[in-house]
C-alpha cells in the first residue's frame, strides 16, 4: 500500500484499535495519548476535539509520532513519525463509513452517541509519514 511503510506491517496497521500518537508540547515535553484511527494510502487519519492539547502541540510543532505494537511483550513493535496538519477534506466521524465501521459499536461511541462523538472529535487531523523505525 506505501513505499515508506513495509508490506509485512500492514497486518498489524489493519487490526490495531489503538495507536500511540505522541505530539510535543511547546515546553518540548513529549505528549503520548491514545487514539483511534484510519490508514488511509499513504498517510493516516484521526479525529480530536479542535481545543484538544494535541492541537495546541501541533499548531506549534507539526512532528507527531505514532507507535504500534502487535503483541503483549512489546517486541514486535514500529513507529511512523512525520508531520500532521488539519485535513478538512475528511468527513465528520459519523459520516465516515470506514470509521464507523471499525469503531462506531466501541463502547466510548456507544456511550455517548456517534452523533455525540462527531461534535466533540470534530478536527481530522492527517498524519503524513516521513520515517518507520523499529521491527
Amino acid at each position: 500500500m506505501s513505499e515508506l511503510i513495509p508490506s509485512e506491517l500492514d497486518g498489524i496497521i489493519e487490526t490495531a484499535v489503538y495507536v500511540w500518537c505522541t505530539t510535543i508540547r511547546a515546553d518540548g515535553v513529549p505528549q503520548p495519548t491514545p487514539i483511534w484511527f484510519l490508514r488511509d494510502e499513504d498517510s493516516f487519519y484521526f479525529y480530536t476535539p479542535p481545543g484538544s492539547q494535541k492541537v495546541k502541540n501541533l499548531a506549534t510543532n507539526a512532528h507527531i509520532a505514532l507507535s504500534f505494537a502487535d503483541d503483549v511483550e512489546g517486541e514486535i513493535y514500529f513507529v511512523v513519525t512525520g508531520t500532521a496538519h488539519i485535513d478538512t477534506s475528511l468527513p465528520s466521524p459519523v459520516d465516515n463509513e470506514p470509521y464507523m465501521t471499525k469503531y462506531g459499536a466501541a463502547h466510548y461511541m456507544t456511550e455517548t452517541t456517534p452523533a455525540k462523538y462527531a461534535q466533540i472529535f470534530s478536527l481530522p487531523i492527517r498524519v503524513v509519514p516521513a520515517r518507520v523505525r523499529g521491527q
